[in-house]
């Protein structure tokens, strides 16, 4: 969702704030705005639209300081306007920037609006800048200000906090919502993600829930919070400065696609002994856990819960394991029934997402066993709140459409296949087997990436398409939702996604020849009975596309283009399969002209239900 950065200093943090608001830009781009005090007054300049459009103001009006505040927005309350851009000021003496949504603003704003304050926007923020104003009558500092008014709050948030009565002093604090402290040498920063600082510092305090910080230039001071003084450990980052820069390539999505290859094998790296996956990845006292696991329930959103789905495949035909999959924000919203001794498992690329989050937290509440988390950051909430972790190492993800991170969650799940499944049917061979597969697999999406240009050729045929309709059988009927959600959230075609035995149970109604018909044909159990979904379409005029195993016969025709995928073993070929549907998503959406990393509407860390 939004990003936050902050920083107290010697020098102008402007600049810092500006860069830290670039690199954060992946997390919400409808309008950004800065803030620093500056003497007996608080300068501020917001922008709607993009960091950019902002830095273009800065450079018209500049500003300087040494303590401030900056966010970039994803709307939540109120439409992107420069009105509703953070940061929020009340009466020129307090400001404050915000991510996440406050339930009670609609109590609040009318209890405010009877005491006399002004609301000069459609936001849920603007109500917790005047309730910090509104307790400085009655409290000496700043901090006691803060901690006052979050106990009226109700929600999920992370606040930075400017004040001209202590010009010095940056208060942050969270509730649901990740917030990081970045310690530098007579200096301090905050940020809603470590890759925001990483220019700056190497060093980084992670806030726990409830926590509220007092950062001055030269001290820190750190409250739980019922208001007691704890200490949280520095911890050093590996990220290098320039991990989330684009390099070569011309969008986040195309590096990110080309970097799967190698963040397989580091999500594999240090994880066997030999051919013998070990035990230990997930945690010391995983092998415990997993003896006692008698059913395995996973709870994830979007790109993720497309991977659990394939999961669901893997658990119950190679390791015998009973699996549920499910949509993390109806999970949490019904009244789920689980088997004793579940296994629960989230998925998260960011770990901070919402819905998961509450959901495990509905898991627990029901009385789940254990709990373990596939993610990609490791101070993540989620993998605080597991039993057990496994982390993806896929690196920074900075575009909005997940690539590298769900086909390293594949990865991830397969390795959790292989270890359950040694107490249930999956026997050594079979293990051996998919062992092998996996260290094979970095070459083979290697392979795949050498269509890049064919499929770019390919594209070309969606350039006045508003339609399209994905096929899979199978793990692959995973996949092929996959290649719709992808399709739709870049290029905005609209596209759905079908097991294709049920062609005939409704979406053939939906083809004529302007509707491109993608299928997904490894060589599996499924094919014959997939030629047959095939004909359907291909005798009623659909234009179809086939990405199909290279050793297989199916042939190109007057209304079928047949793209020829490396040969993939049944197990792998759900992750193989992703590839080329990741690079036609990307070309259609560049020919279509779109923002490819940050596609109208989204943001890559969904931190609100």
């Amino acid at each position: 969702m939004c990003g936050i950065v902050g920083a107290v200093a010697q020098r102008d943090v402007v600049p810092i704030l500006l860069e830290g608001l670039r690199r954060l830009e992946y997390r919400g781009y409808d309008s950004a705005g800065i803030a620093v005090v500056n003497g007996r007054t608080i300068d501020r300049r917001r922008q709607s639209g993009k960091v950019e459009q902002l830095a273009a103001l800065l450079d018209e009006q500049s500003m300087s300081g040494v303590t401030g505040i900056a966010h970039t927005r994803w709307a939540t309350h109120g439409r992107p306007s420069e009105a509703n851009a953070h940061p929020h000021i009340c009466r020129r003496r307090v400001a404050l920037v915000h991510n996440g949504i406050i339930e009670n603003h609609e109590r609040l704003r009318s209890e405010q609006r009877e005491k006399g304050y002004e609301f000069t926007s459609e936001t849920d923020t603007e109500v917790v800048v005047h309730a910090i104003y509104d307790a400085l009558a009655d409290h000496d500092t700043l901090l006691a200000a803060v901690q006052a008014t979050v106990k009226r709050l109700q929600g999920a948030y992370a606040l930075g906090v400017i004040s001209t009565d202590e010009p010095g002093t940056l208060i942050a604090c969270r509730r649901g919502i990740p917030l990081v402290i970045g310690v530098g040498i007579g200096e301090y920063f905050i940020a809603s993600d470590v890759a925001a600082l990483v220019p700056v510092t190497q060093r980084f305090i992670f806030l726990e829930d409830g926590d509220i910080a007092e950062i001055r230039r030269d001290r820190l001071s750190l409250y739980d919070e019922t208001g007691k003084v704890v200490e949280r450990p520095a911890r050093a980052s590996r990220m290098a400065a320039d991990a989330v820069e684009r390099g070569e390539y011309r969008h986040y999505m195309l590096k990110e696609i080309f970097e799967q290859p190698s963040v397989i094998a580091e999500t594999l790296e240090g994880r066997f002994s030999g051919s013998r996956l070990l035990e230990a990845s997930f945690g010391p006292h995983a092998s415990e856990v997993f003896d006692s696991v008698e059913a395995v329930q996973i709870i994830a959103c979007g790109t993720s819960y497309h991977a659990g789905m394939v999961a669901r495949y893997w658990f119950e035909s190679l390791a015998g394991v009973p699996c549920n999959v499910e949509v993390a924000s109806e999970f949490r919203y019904r009244t789920p029934v689980l088997k004793p001794n579940t296994l629960v498992v989230t998925i998260s690329q960011s770990g901070e997402t919402a819905d998961t989050l509450a959901a495990l937290e509905e898991a627990k509440a029901l009385g789940a066993a254990h709990s373990m988390t596939i993610c990609n950051v490791l101070e993540s909430s989620l993998v605080r709140a597991s039993d057990l972790v496994l982390m993806t190492r896929a690196g920074p993800e900075i575009g909005v459409a997940s690539t590298k991170a769900f086909t390293t969650q594949l990865v991830g799940l397969m390795l959790l296949v292989i270890v359950l499944g040694r107490r249930f049917r999956l026997d050594s061979v079979t293990e051996r087997k998919l062992t092998t597969q996996l260290f094979a697999l970095p070459g083979q999406v290697e392979d795949v990436l050498r269509l890049n240009k064919e499929i770019q050729a390919l594209s070309q045929r969606f350039a006045d398409k508003n339609h399209a309709l994905f096929l899979g059988r199978g793990s692959q009927y995973p996949i092929a939702m996959e290649g719709a959600l992808k399709l739709k959230e870049i290029s905005y075609i609209h596209a759905e996604a079908y097991p294709a035995g049920e062609l005939k149970h409704g979406p053939l109604a939906l083809v004529d020849d302007e509707m491109p018909v993608i299928a997904v044909a490894p060589n599996n159990a499924l094919l014959e009975k997939l030629k047959s979904n095939l004909q359907e379409v291909s005798a009623r005029g659909g234009a179809l596309i086939v990405f199909a195993d290279e050793t297989l016969n199916v042939e190109p025709g007057p209304n079928m283009q047949v793209v020829r995928i490396t040969p993939a073993e049944n197990e792998m070929a759900p992750v193989v399969y992703t590839i080329p549907l990741q690079l036609l998503s990307y070309h259609v959406a560049v020919i279509k002209g779109t923002d490819v990393d940050q596609p109208r509407n989204l943001a890559k860390s969904v931190t609100v239900e």
